[in-house]
């Protein structure tokens, strides 16, 4: 077992063991997992906040009970199972049941051992969840009149995030096993962008969603939907209406209802498992790119009575090249913008509930005790967090593996990433103080998407490091395994090696807003034979891969947010990656 100090040395709390009824890695086998006890964190003071001490003492990851031995692999549910699967290949193609994705072994940094199947123990295993992007789709603040210029700045499938995001909650919790080991799944992990509009409309969803409860998607007015999906726009799917818009021109179907159906209660009975949150640029900033939380006047369009809904393709382009290459970090530019085009905009009913939260909000709505579910309290977040103003922590996920989970958003704006110097520190010593424990590291952002160097507001004088800071850090370590992301929507798999064969590997999984609406099952493993394996196993939703458009049930209505995004004008294809990006083994050297 690794040594841990409290977070005032900034390294992981002491935890106390279950006691182990049988040998083997973390004692899975025996199905003994660990007890939750979750503590009330220490806040850090002192040097340790100085530092950018990232939690009080660790939460103890735990796991469900494990089956009756031996443990089996646990397919069922998975893409290697099955996977859903177009039907015809023009016009708006309706989805069937097809043959399930292989597993690739991927022998990048190390030659694969024979025998190691009947050797190898289970360390962990554990659900990535990453860009759920749970959208407020009445907000006033939100970019759908882009799509005059640009078709992917607006997806038919917006209104139904939440449906998919509970039936993606119901898949997991039916997984009995990890797909390779059968050991019990330990937590599940958020990778970031779990919110769109940085609405806390959006983040009380997100929260039930995970923690279980009744969610009403809607805002505004309670009894009907405004927004662009009925304002008889031809630019956007209008489902409910007998105009031949753009999206039912290419097969879209009307779906009398639809819109009713979209914003009624629904339920998610919370996920079964402890699970924690990695902070994403669009949790961080409204519409994931503008540090303006400090604007009173956006604040108040946020929460106001006038929306947005056309604009020409010539000024849509203007703003959006402002957005892309980032010359409006604090959305000034933006408002002025929505100022001028006030007499432009359609009455929509004003809601509080629509206000951006602030990164202090966004900690404290994790520690309110009625999204605890599971646990653990606060989901990897602690009061320390709150005062040193910080969203990066350790965790403990089994006796010999370790989690850290960073804050890759630029608080200075831009939807790219960086982290600070004291953070990256802080990493490193994380790293060398649990030498002897394994790594896993999660984070929003991937290397290559780590570009953002503008300072912190709240740090003016801090360095901010990129990607490239990053993995040298992580490949300086002997330790770290796997470190796991998202921000790209798509499925991606990168080694990384070094020169004296320190090696780990970057795992990116695909979003849950765009085809093909995956999630990721990893599983680590000891060959004991010098060399580790980590295997990536990928899940849909529970929603059936064929729809019906007559049912518009919480669950029908999930099967078609699926059905939605497939055909969402200008969707692309190669977001679910190659083989290799997928249903994976992914071998690494010891140590």
């Amino acid at each position: 077992m690794s040594r841990t100090r409290s977070a005032a040395g900034s390294a992981l709390g002491v935890h106390r063991r279950s006691v182990l009824a049988a040998t083997g890695a973390v004692a899975l086998s025996a199905g003994a997992g660990y007890a939750l006890r979750p503590s009330d964190s220490r806040a850090a003071t002192g040097a340790a906040a100085a530092a950018g001490a990232g939690s009080g003492e660790a939460a103890i990851a735990s796991s469900r009970l494990a089956p009756a031995a031996p443990l089996a692999p646990y397919t069922k549910g998975t893409t290697l199972a099955a996977v859903a699967t177009p039907r015809g290949r023009t016009g708006y193609r309706r989805l069937g049941t097809g043959a399930g994705w292989p597993r690739v072994v991927r022998d990048d940094l190390a030659a694969p051992r024979a025998g190691r199947a009947d050797r190898r123990t289970a360390l962990a295993a554990f659900v990535q969840l990453t860009d759920l992007h749970l959208i407020d789709v009445q907000h006033p603040l939100r970019l759908e009149y882009l799509r005059s210029t640009d078709v992917h700045a607006w997806r038919p499938q917006e209104a139904l995030t939440v449906h998919g995001a509970i039936a993606l909650v119901e898949r997991i919790n039916a997984l009995r096993g990890a797909p390779v080991t059968g050991a019990p799944l330990h937590f599940a992990m958020t990778t970031g962008d779990n919110t769109d509009n940085n609405a806390r409309s959006e983040l009380e969803w997100f929260l039930t969603v995970m923690s279980g409860g009744r969610i009403t998607p809607n805002t505004g007015d309670p009894r009907h939907y405004e927004g662009v999906q009925n304002s008889g726009l031809k630019l956007y799917w209008q489902p409910g209406a007998a105009v031949r818009d753009a999206d039912k021109q290419l097969g879209f179907p009307r779906l009398d209802g639809f819109l009713d159906a979209a914003i009624r209660e629904v339920r998610s009975p919370g996920l079964n498992l402890p699970w924690y949150s990695t902070v994403g640029n669009h949790d961080a900033m409204p519409l994931g790119c503008y540090a303006s939380h400090g604007d009173s006047r956006l604040a108040e369009l946020a929460v106001g009575g006038r929306k947005l809904m056309s604009l020409s393709a010539a000024e849509a382009k203007r703003l959006q090249d402002a957005l892309k290459n980032d010359r409006d970090p604090k959305g000034a530019l933006y408002r002025d913008f929505l100022e001028a085009h006030a007499r432009a905009m359609r009455g929509v009913t004003p809601d509080e509930r629509r206000a951006p939260f602030t990164p202090a909000e966004y900690l404290e709505a994790h520690l309110d005790p009625a999204y605890t579910g599971p646990g653990p309290v606060g989901h990897g977040y602690s009061t320390a967090n709150v005062d040193a103003g910080t969203q990066y922590y350790a965790f403990r996920i089994a006796d010999d593996v370790i989690g850290i989970s960073l804050d890759t958003t630029d608080p200075g704006g831009h939807y790219n990433g960086s982290v600070g110097d004291a953070q990256l520190r802080w990493l490193d010593r994380t790293l060398r103080q649990n030498e002897d424990a394994h790594a896993v590291v999660f984070s929003h952002h991937t290397s290559k998407t780590m570009t953002n160097t503008r300072p912190d507001p709240a740090r003016p004088d801090e360095a901010r490091r990129t990607g490239r800071d990053v993995l040298n850090v992580l490949g300086s370590h002997r330790n770290v395994l796997a470190w796991v992301n998202g921000h790209i929507h798509r499925n991606a798999i990168t080694p990384h090696a070094r020169p004296d064969g320190r090696s780990f590997w970057e795992i990116s999984t695909a979003s849950h807003v765009d085809h093909p609406q995956l999630a990721r099952v990893i599983e680590l493993t000891d060959n004991k034979d010098g060399t580790l394996s980590v295997f990536t196993t990928l899940v849909e939703s529970s929603a059936p891969h064929r729809t019906d458009f007559s049912d518009l049930s919480q669950t029908g209505l999930a099967a078609l947010y699926r059905e939605l995004s497939l055909n969402a004008p200008g969707a692309r294809t190669d977001l679910a990656g190659d083989p290799g990006d997928r249903n994976t083994e992914l071998v690494l050297r010891k140590g």
